[in-house]
């Protein structure tokens, strides 16, 4: 087709420096970002499928938002419905119709005033997370911040998705906190086997009957939902959070969407990111069943199990080593809980512009996936803007890939990238950053529908730590990465330790 493209080595494609671990994630993603400077995207291969990898805004902007009609779905990630009914039916997996009509119904119960109703919940558990560790009495506490972050990320989510109460930090063994363990453990050699399954030859997983999680994962998730929606059923109990929300929608009492509070949040997905997918989504009532309720709490519970961890350790990595900007930003902490008597309202949180600004600023250079990808569902000819560019005719089943995390550190959109500055952020600032070239929750309809839960349990868990603890850097926090090798998310080798030092 006349696009530049990288070397691809036979039957491995250019997956090679990635799959003999010669590049970890950041690494290979960058080095196909940087291989020909200038052009607007390059052409890859994922073993045997042509990859198109963009790179310019605009082009990201038509293909994933103007044009996106024809670039709806995500790889299958699925084998079967049959075989794996719950990881089949989740909002990340499900494709065409199904996907539009469950992302419209769903989409209301992410708004502000859905987040306000959570709200307490969240903070419930920041401030046990903080009392724990206040509690024993030493000057320095050194942490694995992952593990931390996701022992208050799994009871955060026990809570607020599956309506019961989890103490991950005084019961590190409890069966919540295990099953998040395993059902998010992408480092595995049977994960990635599988994820090599379904990308080269899904038929064999099929053949085997093999799912994606494993028995006793979709097992726990699924009686743990039909056992609560019956109790609540039965007895009537009602509570402030996603279970009862998509109770409501499956009883079709669900109120409409109330007006959003405006401002949530720079890296918050936008409202009219579902414009389209409203506008297109076919007038019917969509049947919410038990399976489709514990396929949504499961995939959320892995987002804040994982991917939301993640961004809280790498800001609490930042923090520990910019030490002025974690000062700056305790000093607004503690103007917001001199005003508030100690109890942060859900406005006071959203009214802190400096954590906004900390937080932006760690997505940019933290983002939680790295890159996105997108399938073409229908013929699509891409046309030259400049001159030189070929004209690129898309068949279905064509594969565009997002590499938000080299887009994040490009210098042409973002002046010394490497370094952490949330000023870059700020009222005077933000305004110049380009559309589709800050990308932490993904782009277009397709973007992940709870980025304003994920903000809030961040805003609130940092919040409750810099009020009581500094994050110091000890004798084993790593100064520069490096990342594990084959692995399918940004994983420092040795992991993110932190030390938390008694104010």
């Amino acid at each position: 087709m006349g696009v530049l493209q990288a070397s691809p080595w036979f039957l491995v494609g250019d997956s090679w420096p990635s799959l003999f671990g010669l590049k970890g994630t950041k690494e290979w993603i960058d080095w196909l970002y940087n291989m020909h400077p200038g052009s607007k995207y390059i052409g890859m291969y994922q073993f045997y499928l042509p990859t198109l990898v963009l790179k310019d805004p605009e082009v990201i902007k038509q293909l994933t938002i103007k044009d996106f009609d024809y670039f709806t779905d995500h790889r299958n990630f699925a084998v079967s419905e049959e075989i794996d009914p719950l990881w089949s039916a989740n909002l990340f997996t499900l494709k065409g119709l199904r996907w539009r009509d469950m992302r419209t119904v769903l989409s209301g119960s992410f708004t502000s005033n859905k987040m306000r109703i959570m709200y307490e919940l969240i903070r419930e558990e920041a401030e046990k997370f903080a009392i724990f560790f206040k509690s024993k009495n030493e000057d320095l506490i050194e942490l694995n911040m992952k593990d931390s972050f996701c022992r208050y990320a799994t009871d955060v989510i026990a809570s607020t998705s599956f309506g019961i109460k989890v103490n991950s930090l005084e019961m590190p063994n409890n069966e919540f906190y295990i099953m998040g363990k395993d059902v998010s453990d992408f480092n595995k050699i049977t994960v990635l086997f599988k994820f090599l399954a379904l990308m080269i030859c899904p038929w064999f997983l099929k053949m085997f009957n093999i799912s994606f999680l494993s028995k006793k994962v979709n097992a726990f998730f699924t009686n743990l939902i039909e056992e609560t929606v019956k109790l609540r059923e039965e007895k009537g109990v009602v509570r402030p959070d996603m279970i009862n929300l998509l109770l409501e929608i499956k009883r079709g009492s669900a109120k409409k969407k109330e007006e959003d509070v405006p401002d949530d949040g720079f890296a918050v997905v936008r409202e009219e990111a579902d414009a389209s997918v409203l506008a297109t989504s076919h007038k019917r009532k969509v049947n919410i069943t038990n399976q489709d309720i514990a396929s949504q709490a499961m995939v959320f519970f892995l987002a804040g199990f994982d991917t939301v961890s993640t961004a809280m350790s790498y800001t609490a990595y930042e923090l520990a080593l910019n030490s002025e900007i974690q000062a700056k930003l305790r000093k607004e902490i503690n103007e917001v809980w001199a005003k508030c008597n100690g109890k942060p309202s859900y406005e006071d949180i959203l009214g802190m512009k400096y954590m906004d600004m900390v937080v932006s600023e760690s997505l940019r250079k933290w983002p939680a996936a790295p890159l996105v990808d997108r399938v073409c569902v229908k013929p699509y000819t891409l046309e030259p803007t400049s001159p030189g560019e070929p004209t690129i005719t898309f068949k279905v089943k064509d594969i565009l890939w997002i590499p938000i995390i080299s887009i994040h550190r490009d210098e042409k959109y973002y002046p010394d990238p490497e370094k952490f500055i949330p000023e870059r952020f700020s009222e005077a600032n933000k305004g110049n950053i380009l559309p589709c070239t800050y990308l932490p929750f993904g782009v277009g309809p397709r973007a992940c529908i709870g980025s304003r839960f994920a903000l809030l349990e961040i805003k609130v868990i940092l919040f409750y730590v810099l009020k009581n603890f500094e994050l110091v850097p000890t004798k084993n926090t790593q100064i520069t990465f490096k990342f594990l090798p084959r692995s399918l998310t940004l994983t420092p080798e040795g992991g993110i330790h932190l030390g938390l030092k008694s104010l």
